[in-house]
């Protein structure tokens, strides 16, 4: 029986994790054994990050929302303007009221008084 050479297969392989590894820093773009912890490792980045991800925009929605509700009203906090907002029966989530703060002040405003008036 003949003896199979398998460097036709190798070299794709090692040419597919080297291309993954395009844009890392020295050895990491350009050796196969360098390249391929870099790209398992950067791999996992992923994985973690699109979690993280989802928690740095909720982080940035509350931050958006509670500065423009203390534009708005000085002493109202932004733990008050959700339990206002749960009180009233608004069911508006964070992603959408952050947007409206920003692009819509005025409709915000509104939003502000009548979690305002279900807190009194």
């Amino acid at each position: 029986m003949p003896r199979v050479k398998g460097g036709t297969v190798t070299h794709a392989r090692h040419r597919k994790v080297v291309k993954a590894a395009k844009g890392h820093y020295g050895a990491r773009s350009r050796n196969f054994r360098t390249a391929k912890q870099s790209v398992d490792k950067a791999l996992q980045y992923q994985t973690r990050d699109r979690k993280v991800r989802k928690r740095n925009f909720r982080s940035l929605w509350i931050q958006r929302i509670n500065a423009a509700v203390r534009e708005h009203d000085v002493e109202m906090t932004y733990s008050r303007f959700i339990d206002g907002l749960a009180k009233s029966g608004i069911e508006v989530d964070r992603k959408v009221l952050a947007d409206l703060a920003v692009h819509d002040p005025a409709g915000f405003n509104a939003i502000v008084d009548r979690a305002r008036a279900a807190l009194a």
